[in-house]
């Protein structure tokens, strides 16, 4: 089973920028659809981005136009571009197939934006 490694994460003032990238233990499905998560304290768990293996992009709205997800198979990794975060953004953020839903996540990675 591949396994996901996220990094990047950190404490942000808002309106900073952060690049998670996320490491996959196995290789990658080149076909499969992968996406970023987000899990903030007391909601659940939501999908933020995806990208297709077309490099297809998809993003909800509150992240639309600050967010940037991009793959590079080669490496088996995922990257997150965030841009003029603000503090709606503070979660645990993760990554995996995009249309997972199992209990097999990695450790995450905390974003705070807090001034």
């Amino acid at each position: 089973q591949v396994q996901f490694v996220e990094s990047g994460g950190g404490l942000v003032q808002p309106g900073g920028s952060l690049r998670l990238s996320c490491a996959a233990s196995g290789r990658i499905l080149s076909i499969a659809t992968m996406g970023w998560f987000r899990q903030a304290p007391g909601q659940q768990r939501e999908l933020v981005a995806s990208i297709s293996s077309r490099m297809s992009t998809n993003y909800i709205d509150s992240v639309k136009g600050r967010f940037t997800i991009s793959r590079d198979n080669a490496k088996n990794t995922v990257y997150l571009q965030m841009n003029s975060l603000n503090p709606e953004d503070t979660a645990v953020y993760y990554c995996n197939y995009a249309s997972y839903s199992g209990p097999y996540w990695g450790q995450g990675t905390q974003v705070t934006v807090s001034s």
